[in-house]
């Protein structure tokens, strides 16, 4: 249920109906616009009388929300969500555009330390790197783990980039507690024990979507941690398996603009993932920031050819730069011709 409230109303009086709405157990999201105030309600809003609602002066209007998904529900919150990330609060959202780089896995200190300096350099305001890696061959490189987030942290030191680093278990979550973006895998986006945990934090969460899930579905998956308490969602579309075999992935990227129509939370692209192919990187990575992503997350490594973990798809540092500034030149020519 979304109640309007009157541009002129009184605060005290919207805290009041606030209070007594809760007081029925049923949770409440304010967003405070401009012109107006809307206030979600959340639960069996059954309990709830809509001609009693409607009838009180300080409310313009009373409407119902069919999806399932609430919290991430643009409808809910008609503003774009700005999501600050690190001590340093880095912008994410509403024309704030992150670029994250840096490599599948984490491998050695001088790797990771190389790595974040060049990006850094070229442009990057995060850098991500696996620490626990899944992968579909139990033989293949699982990461470092524990002595990875170490390593992570210490680049962090060395250039101040905030990390990103992806999550496995839920038992693993005190060795991120000096991660500043935990990032949900897309073969973890339906993990709902994992997802109620990580709604217990105040970090923020990137949320992939999996490769043969629908918008619908990473939608529920960011309403299961927003559920918990924890709102800061970033979304990522990594493309979805077709029966197309030319690139490891089919990037989506109409589902930028519809995630855009449908949640107010951010929404980055991983053209690395999505296409498996280094030389496609740029391409997409270009097509992406023109259809109005909130960012990118590219994988770059200091050697791919020997790289641990999906070295074709790997840039070398000085591909990202030329990635970074084609970027920067979209973004530009797409905020000229939207005024």
């Amino acid at each position: 249920m979304i109640i309007i409230v009157k541009q002129d109303a009184k605060e005290e009086r919207v805290q009041d109906l606030i209070h007594w709405i809760e007081s029925q157990n049923l949770r409440t999201h304010v967003s405070n616009g401009d012109y107006t105030t809307i206030i979600g309600v959340i639960g069996d809003t059954t309990k709830l009388d809509d001609d009693l609602i409607t009838g009180l002066d300080i409310v313009q209007g009373v409407k119902h929300v069919s999806e399932p998904y609430k919290s991430a529900n643009r409808k809910f919150h008609p503003l774009d969500s700005v999501i600050e990330v690190g001590e340093q609060k880095l912008k994410v959202g509403h024309g704030n555009f992150a670029l994250i780089a840096g490599p599948c896995s984490v491998e050695s200190e001088e790797q990771i330390i190389s790595v974040a300096k060049s990006v850094k350099a070229a442009g990057a305001t995060m850098l991500r790197g696996g620490a626990f890696k899944p992968r579909t061959s139990p033989y293949d490189f699982q990461g470092l783990k524990a002595d990875g987030i170490e390593l992570l942290l210490e680049a962090k030191r060395e250039t101040g980039l905030p990390i990103v680093t992806e999550i496995m278990n839920a038992n693993h979550l005190p060795l991120f507690e000096d991660v500043d973006v935990i990032q949900v895998g897309a073969r973890n986006m339906q993990n709902f024990e994992l997802l109620k945990e990580l709604g217990r934090t105040n970090k923020p969460i990137l949320i992939k979507r999996g490769l043969a899930n629908t918008i619908k579905e990473l939608l529920m998956s960011a309403e299961y941690v927003m559920s918990g308490g924890n709102e800061n969602i970033i979304l990522c579309e990594r493309g979805v398996r077709t029966f197309e075999t030319a690139t490891r992935n089919t990037l989506d990227l109409s589902a930028v603009p519809v995630l855009h129509e449908l949640t107010h939370l951010p929404v980055i692209v991983d053209p690395s993932h999505a296409t498996g192919v280094a030389r496609y990187v740029k391409p997409m990575a270009m097509a992406a920031a023109a259809c109005g992503a909130d960012g990118l997350i590219i994988e770059v490594h200091n050697d791919p050819p020997h790289a641990k973990c999906d070295g074709a798809q790997s840039l070398r540092p000085e591909q990202f730069e030329d990635v970074a500034k084609a970027v920067r030149a979209v973004r530009a020519a797409a905020l000229e011709c939207n005024g």
